[in-house]
């Protein structure tokens, strides 16, 4: 341990309100943008590009190491390089280690204050020889990057030769700076604005909620201010050869102005009513959406550590026949009103799938009642029509899905459903009501339903002002037939016996998963008069009506 940064503002990092231990340097005297170096007074009587060592002409071993130091930096500050290798003992190890000094702390100037020395014990006429720089460094080189000046002090040995009038600096990594290493380097780096505290629309931590998902967003967002949202700061820092910063090595030279509060989209009274609502089950999650915006309203979990809300990666169930119905509805080859049977058993491939109790339809069934009551094999036989990428295509076409969305962190992207374009035959009759390969998570199914409701994706945000990804808006005509089917859905169909009560549209899943004992319960519902959507998924429980459904009915009853 090299010593403490003195106690400054450059010390302290906004928000954290805590101390930290800086290794870089000691007795660092002052960090300030800019600074007056002290005038260094040169002997040039060894300055011999041709020859290695110096040869002073002080009246003392004291003078002698002091003119010694004093020569290489001047040569150092100048910028002759080779020269100031060659006051040392390894030459081309000093002048690679000076290389580096100037490469990674994007140096613009550099200046040496006057040396003070003392003898070292041991034998052999040695001095140890404190000396001061004030390096004016960047982030990067050019225009644009942010420029301050570092001051620190460091060390070195300066001995003469013995038999000889030559003085040597014995080479050491850390003469440049203390505490570095033949496999560590100095880099100056831009430091990120940080948040202190993440809250919802009231201003409220959105911590104190205690979810797991809530939690772990205010932790990535608190870590990097938003584009735009205070100004970085600038740290020297050591760093291994492959670019990783050493702990506790990083010295503050300009402060971040940090943000006090980040305001999220998270609204108080849907975030309220969707944790009450995971609490009627284990390994529940909600996700409520704001259609008309696409902000996030509420993300609710109750799966101990985990945040299903965003991180699910499972099938989903038939809540999937909203997208596979707007692709067939879409492109001319079914309407809700079209004849479609539902038998209770299909093969394709070898492959024969079976409707859940072995449930069938007649000819002759309306496809709004075959999406009402769920039958599965009204929609795997129409895998031939999805073909070709027809189902990937229109969940990202018309869904936005399909594609990374930057919810709102700056930094992080992630794919909240999967429909791989390549399937086929048997695999894309599985995927038409949402098994196979097919995984998704609440958020991606509530902005489905969101989608629906408006006719006209808008991409999930968390945060406001993040850009959003578009697709094209569903035509009116499958609109208006996704309505139809999702409100026969909770009139007549599988949601019947939930309760919902008027203007409510939805939609049930119960997807198998092999290995567990229970299939996953899905439920996607939306009210256009309160604007709002919301998914639920409740993994490893039973069918959707059962468990989702009653959870969905429990956040609109108190949003």
């Amino acid at each position: 341990m090299i010593g403490q940064v003195p106690p400054s503002r450059h010390a302290r990092r906004g928000g954290g309100g805590g101390k930290r231990r800086n290794i870089i340097i000691a007795a660092i005297a002052v960090v300030v943008v800019a600074i007056a170096a002290v005038v260094v007074v040169v002997v040039r009587s060894g300055g011999n590009a041709n020859t290695t060592g110096f040869v002073p002409s002080g009246s003392s071993p004291e003078q002698d190491a002091q003119q010694t130091t004093t020569a290489f930096l001047q040569a150092w500050q100048t910028g002759d390089l080779n020269q100031a290798a060659r006051y040392t003992d390894q030459p081309g190890v000093a002048q690679a280690a000076l290389v580096n000094y100037r490469k990674y702390l994007h140096l613009s100037k550099l200046t040496g204050t006057a040396p003070s020395a003392t003898p070292v014990s041991g034998g052999g006429t040695r001095e140890s020889v404190t000396f001061g720089v004030n390096a004016t460094v960047a982030d990067a080189d050019g225009t644009g990057a942010l420029h301050g000046t570092w001051s620190y002090h460091s060390k070195l040995t300066a001995y003469a030769k013995p038999n000889s009038n030559l003085w040597y600096i014995a080479w050491a990594p850390d003469v440049l700076a203390p505490n570095l290493t033949k496999s560590t380097h100095l880099a100056a780096v831009k430091v990120a604005p940080q948040v202190a505290q993440v809250s919802d629309t009231s201003g409220k931590d959105i911590t104190t909620y205690q979810d797991a998902g809530l939690t772990k967003l205010a932790s990535l967002l608190g870590q990097q201010a938003p584009p735009g949202r205070g100004t970085p700061g600038l740290n020297v820092e050591i760093q291994s050869a492959a670019g990783k910063a050493v702990e506790n090595s990083q010295a503050a030279i300009i402060a971040p102005n940090n943000i006090p509060n980040l305001t999220t989209t998270i609204d108080p009274t849907a975030e309220a009513a969707a944790q009450a609502a995971v609490t009627m089950h284990k390994g529940s999650s909600i996700v409520v959406i704001q259609p008309s915006t696409g902000k996030i309203l509420a993300i609710a979990n109750n799966a101990g550590f985990n945040n299903f809300a965003l991180t699910a990666k499972v099938a989903p169930g038939s809540t999937m026949k909203i997208i596979t119905s707007a692709a067939l509805i879409s492109s001319g080859v079914l309407t809700a009103s079209s004849a479609v049977a539902c038998p209770s058993a299909y093969t394709v491939q070898g492959i024969t799938y079976h409707n859940d109790n072995n449930e069938t339809l007649p000819a002759g069934t309306p496809f709004v009642t075959d999406f009402a009551q769920s039958c599965n094999n009204a929609f795997s036989v129409q895998w031939p029509h999805l073909s070709g990428g027809g189902l990937a295509r229109a969940a990202k076409k018309y869904f936005g899905l399909n594609q990374p969305w930057n919810i709102g962190i700056p930094g992080v992207s992630g794919s909240y459903f999967n429909a791989p374009a390549s399937a086929s035959g048997s695999e894309l009759a599985q995927e038409a009501f949402g098994e196979g390969q097919l995984t998704a998570s609440p958020l991606a199914m509530a902005s489905v339903a969101a989608t629906v409701s408006t006719g006209t994706f808008k991409q999930p945000i968390l945060l406001p002002g993040t850009k959003q990804l578009t697709a094209t808006p569903l035509p009116a005509s499958t609109v208006d037939q996704l309505k139809q089917m999702m409100q026969a859905v909770v009139t007549s169909g599988t949601a019947a016996g939930v309760g919902f009560g008027p203007g409510v549209y939805a939609k049930t899943g119960t997807a198998d998963i092999q290995g567990q004992e229970q299939p996953n319960s899905w439920l996607v519902a939306f009210k256009p008069d309160k604007d709002v959507a919301v998914a639920c998924l409740v993994v490893n429980a039973g069918y959707g009506a059962q468990f989702a459904g009653p959870e969905a009915k429990a956040f609109l009853d108190r949003y």
